[in-house]
């Protein structure tokens, strides 16, 4: 398998980190936010990863030449043109994934221990009952969130839902809201060929937007991994904490 790991983001919340450096730079004791999650992907095996760039780019690039890609074999998406968000950023990397099956897609700014071997099986079940083509199997968690992607009984991803705003997007609208499970988006998802299918949207756009077009008409379930560790390390106050975790 191989994986995507988005990086091209501006970082305004770790500012003022991010006022001279890309936030993928940031560092948890001594190592960058991205060569920890390039080495928990080679911890699963994954050795050939593509990393898009936008913010600094240069700084990244660099580092992963000067650092031989930390034992992995890494690939650059350009887009220092414009910045695509991350459903636009994958898309633009779509050549890289040509003949794959299925791929990991990942945040730079997000630290976990998440099992990858039980997220990959439990996408293999779904794939085998999904009622027509799997596009994704989502990481989330039970946390509290600001915003909640919205999935069925069985699991389908039907919605999204701002808690602040009380803005919702539906691609399934649920008949019985009771019956609503809300879950906090990992930024962890495997993906599938099927994505680029039936995908209408094109330039910037968020994959979230991505998964509730698509969602219409193809399934997406979620992976629960509550009983682990995430830190969305898109703050200074997340950095220090992330440094008491992982050492």
């Amino acid at each position: 398998m191989r994986a995507m790991i988005l990086a091209a983001g501006l970082g305004t919340r770790l500012k003022p980190f991010t006022d001279k450096h890309p936030k993928a730079l940031a560092m948890v004791n001594g190592k960058s936010l991205l060569q920890r999650n390039v080495a928990y992907l080679l911890s699963f095996g994954i050795t050939e990863i593509i990393v898009n760039v936008h913010h600094f780019a240069d700084q990244i690039i660099n580092t992963i030449q000067e650092n031989k890609g930390w034992g992995a074999s890494i690939t650059i998406s350009d887009e220092t043109d414009e910045v695509l968000e991350t459903g636009g950023g994958l898309l633009r990397a779509a050549n890289y994934f040509a003949g794959q099956e299925k791929w990991l897609v990942m945040n730079a700014d997000i630290l976990t221990n998440l099992d990858l071997h039980k997220m990959i099986a439990a996408d293999e079940a779904y794939a085998l009952k999904a009622e027509g083509d799997l596009v994704a199997t989502l990481a989330v968690t039970n946390r509290s969130s600001s915003r909640n992607l919205i999935f069925n009984a069985s699991g389908t991803l039907c919605g999204w839902k701002n808690n602040t705003t009380g803005e919702e997007k539906w691609a399934l609208p649920l008949k019985d809201s009771s019956t609503a499970v809300p879950k906090a988006f990992s930024g962890i998802q495997i993906v599938h060929q099927s994505f680029f299918d039936d995908l209408k949207l094109q330039g910037k756009f968020s994959l979230i937007d991505a998964y509730l077009q698509l969602a219409q008409h193809y399934a997406i379930h979620y992976f629960d991994h509550s009983d682990g560790i995430l830190l969305d390390v898109g703050k200074p106050e997340s950095l220090e904490k992330a440094a008491t975790i992982f050492k």
